[in-house]
């Protein structure tokens, strides 16, 4: 940790605090339960091939459009796991206005057993969230409507939300912090809000119940047993609007997967990532991630990649170029001809992180919305 904080410090020492403070602050959550297999991959979650695609456009592109590729991609999935992103969303077609599409977190939970949606909704949003809008999701009569979609997906419920003020306030002062903007403290209570769905409805029961899809701002995800293709089908979003499409076929050939939580995408705040290849050192990165009080909860590869991602992006405020090279380390000859300046930059990024970098063949699509930074 101590090269980490020389990377984080590097004229940004308020940054670097706040960093802390964030990691400090999810110390709370070891006491929620135990975690699967403390940090290994079960064979039920390891991953094969996979197939991957996305687009993005200066205008909004309907939903039909990621169809075709994703059948394209057909033979790389095996029906065990299909999911679709979608990023710089229509307000109207959602139900609200271009302000709460914009600042609201889109909060989409998959209620595998739709018998919990009130106890979900009493303990982890109304009494924490201003809900600005909430409807469950469209989709058809009838899954087996649905050509070779072989089990019902879950009910989907879509929620616009709001941290409220004295919720947030007594969040900051309970867990240390007090330090961050009222912003950044709003993310990372949705964060860690989104881990304690998680732990109650999905990781600590037996069957799993519910699982948080989504919860960042204008984008949604949306994942099934199945086909990808299926997923634009069964929730009848073929004439939803996007800026930004991305979809992933699960082909894992030495698991199972027996519920959509595996399934691709998975989410930092307002990313989402979806990944073709394996990890050998998969163990490696879940000990990272939980020395800084980061607990994965699904055992994929790609939920730690994700992970990852947010932990280098939110918290530690890396520049993409910083991300890269701490999830992707540069060696040997391209190393050398770097300039002096640069390789002493990677070289402190590499001290800190190399040990949580991903060692096998990935690749992955990123969609994210970075409204916040003007884009």
């Amino acid at each position: 940790m101590k090269g980490e904080k020389c990377v984080m410090g590097q004229g940004v020492g308020s940054q670097a605090v706040k960093a802390r403070a964030i990691v400090q602050s999810r110390d709370r959550l070891k006491q929620k339960g135990e975690f699967p297999n403390n940090g290994l991959r079960s064979p039920e979650a390891e991953e094969g091939g996979c197939g991957v695609t996305g687009f993005a456009c200066n205008i909004k592109v309907k939903g039909r459009h990621i169809f075709a590729p994703s059948v394209q991609m057909h033979n790389r999935g095996n029906g065990k796991g299909g999911g679709i992103a979608a990023v710089g969303l229509d307000a109207q077609q959602l139900g609200v206005d271009q302000e709460t599409l914009k600042s609201d977190f889109l909060l989409q939970i998959a209620f595998i057993d739709p018998g919990v949606v009130q106890d979900l909704e009493e303990e982890f949003i109304r009494p924490h969230f201003r809900v600005d809008h909430e409807a469950w999701l469209e989709t058809v009569g009838d899954y087996r409507e649905v050509p070779g979609l072989e089990m019902e997906p879950p009910r989907v419920k879509r929620y616009f939300v709001r941290v409220l003020p004295q919720v947030l306030g007594r969040f900051q002062e309970e867990v240390g912090l007090s330090e961050l903007e009222p912003e950044e403290a709003e993310e990372e209570f949705v964060c860690q809000n989104t881990f304690q769905i998680n732990m109650r409805y999905y990781s600590s029961l037996g069957e799993k119940r519910a699982f948080v899809l989504s919860h960042g701002r204008d984008m949604m995800i949306l994942k099934i047993v199945g086909y990808a293709e299926h997923v634009t089908q069964y929730y009848c979003i073929e004439d939803l609007k996007a800026h930004i499409w991305i979809a992933h076929q699960r082909y894992p050939t030495r698991g199972r997967v027996w519920h959509p939580g595996g399934a691709h995408p998975f989410i930092g705040l307002d990313e989402a990532l979806v990944h073709n290849g394996d990890f050998a050192n998969y163990f490696a990165v879940s000990q990272y991630l939980r020395q800084r009080n980061i607990f994965p909860l699904f055992l994929t590869d790609t939920e730690v990649s994700a992970l990852m991602f947010d932990l280098l992006h939110r918290v530690y405020h890396y520049p993409l170029e910083y991300i890269i090279e701490a999830l992707a380390p540069t060696t040997e000859m391209d190393f050398d001809k770097l300039p002096e300046k640069r390789k002493g930059i990677y070289r402190r990024i590499q001290a800190s992180h190399i040990q949580g970098s991903p060692d096998g063949p990935w690749f992955f699509i990123i969609a994210r919305n970075l409204s916040k930074q003007g884009a």
